[in-house]
Parts: structure tokens; sequence; C-alpha cells
């Protein structure tokens, strides 16, 4: 099958500090950064990646803990994997990269990793759209019966290592087809060479240690940071798009524009499109149509 991403330039890149990241790049013209979510990698962007390619300088990470990225190990107070040190080890491969400013976009975990960035480092962040999320700390405060079935694996992998870990490790890739059926359309939508590349990175046990610090971060030293950032009024400053899946839970439970207004300082726009949760998967016409409208300033 043909790589979708064969036009893209495939890096392993090390920091002076010993930090290592895989990314994809490819395209000319202004800095576009695309960060994947949680259990994938950099893959979920190969349908829609090349074509933004053709207008801008694409750079497809994958985020600190997934993929081939280095992977911090676990530590009490998980602040390796807190989204402001996520969000910094983005802007320092960045800097390696020698890029000033750039577009952001973000899925899932790379949205909230994303949602941090624009706010700790707000002159790097020319645009911003972050996909099928609303703010960590709404999810939390906003916790009914609908949210603790839906979104379960947010307190199971949070739980203290390595509890969750151990019981993901006896079969991880299980485990990812199970975490990813949560959405129903993920069996029909993840292409074969992206499903290859997560069901390789899963099977790192190093990996499920990073998944799981991610979410024990959420749940702890996100929330202190999202309370501070709050009581100070700090808010996003730059354009910002949300889209949402019409057939997902974020789409099911909430109204996602609204809830963001309180977290924008700038323009504000969003939408929801025809699909679940994996919106660049399930519907890679609509996200890209979205995205390059929102991004050429259209």
């Amino acid at each position: 099958m043909t790589d979708p991403f064969e036009a893209f330039t495939r890096r392993h890149v090390t920091l002076d500090d010993g930090r290592t990241f895989r990314l994809r790049t490819h395209g000319s013209g202004p800095a576009l950064v695309m960060l994947h979510g949680m259990p994938q990698t950099h893959y979920i962007w190969h349908k829609i990646a090349p074509a933004l390619a053709q207008h801008f300088t694409v750079i497809c990470p994958d985020i600190t803990g997934y993929g081939e990225t280095f992977k911090p190990p676990a530590s009490t107070d998980h602040a390796p994997y807190a989204k402001r040190a996520m969000a910094g080890d983005i802007i320092a491969l960045l800097d390696h990269l020698a890029i000033g400013d750039f577009a952001l976009v973000g899925h899932d975990r790379g949205a909230r990793v994303a949602h941090r960035l624009a706010l700790d480092h707000p002159s790097r962040v020319r645009q911003l759209a972050m996909l099928d999320i609303i703010p960590t700390i709404e999810h939390f405060e906003r916790t009914d019966m609908r949210f603790a079935m839906g979104y379960y694996h947010w307190f199971f992998l949070a739980q203290p290592h390595p509890f969750p870990e151990t019981l993901i490790n006896l079969d991880a890739g299980a485990w990812l087809l199970a975490q990813s059926a949560r959405h129903k359309t993920a069996g029909s939508v993840f292409a074969a060479p992206a499903m290859a590349d997560y069901q390789r990175c899963i099977a790192n046990p190093a990996t499920v240690v990073a998944i799981c610090e991610d979410y024990r971060a959420a749940a702890t030293i996100d929330l202190e940071h999202d309370r501070a950032s709050r009581a100070h009024g700090l808010k996003i400053a730059c354009p910002t798009l949300v889209l949402w899946g019409a057939h997902g839970l974020v789409g099911t439970l909430y109204e996602p524009l609204t809830i963001w207004r309180d977290y924008c300082a700038g323009p504000l726009s969003g939408a929801a499109l025809p699909a679940g949760h994996y919106l660049a998967e399930e519907a890679p016409a609509e996200t890209l149509a979205a995205l390059s409208a929102f991004l050429s300033g259209g």
C-alpha cells in the first residue's frame, strides 16, 4: 500500500539536552504544526496533511511520550506530562528547527497541548484550531454520569502507576482496538498504514506509561495550571477555530462554541462536522475544507 506520507521527510531530531522527536515535514510557505491525540501518532493527519503542504510548511511531530518521541518515566508529580511541559517540548523542537511563529492544529490530547501552548507562548501562535475537545477543566467540573461512562478511560488511566499500565500491557494491541472502538467508527476509518503505526507504537510499554502519565497530569497538575490561568483571566489571544464531530461525545454532551467563548479573547469560530471523534480520518474532506478556509483567512 502506498505510504500517504510518501512526499514527506521522515525525521528523528535530537535536541542538545537529549530529547528526541519523530516528525514528518513537507511543503513550503508559513509553518503549520499539527499535533495528534491518544492513542495515536502523527499518522492521524495522513489524509489531509499532503493537501495542506501545498500551501504551508507542515510539521507533524509525535507529541511527548507518544509514537517514537522521547518518553519520560512515571513520576509522583506527573510534571513531564503537564500540558505546559508538553507544549514547552514542542516549542523547543520548533526552536531547534528555526521556526518562529506558526499556525497550530491539534486533535484530542494534541489539542490540549495546543491550548496550553497558545496560552503560554502567545507570540508564537498565529492561529489555533482545536479538534473535538472542550477545555480539560470544563470536562472535570461538568462531570456527570454521561461523561463518566463515555470518558471512563480518563479515570482509569489516571489511577496510580503501575496499575493501569500492568493491565493494558497484558494485551496493548487489544486495548488500543477497544479504546478506539468506543467511537464506533474507528475500525472503518483507520487506514492500514496508520493502524500499523498505532499498534507498533502501543506495543512499547514506555508508550503505555506515557499515556497514563498524560491522563494523571490532566487530573492533577493540569488542573492547577488551568485554575491559575482562569483566575488571572488568561485567554487565547489568536484567532481560534473549534471543530467537533456531530456524532461524537463532544458534540452530544456539550455546546462547544458556547464553552470556548469563555476561554478566547480573540476571534472564535467553529462548526460540527459529519463525523465522530476522529475528524481528520473520518471526514477528511470536510476537515480539510474547514481548516483551509480558516488558515487562509477565508
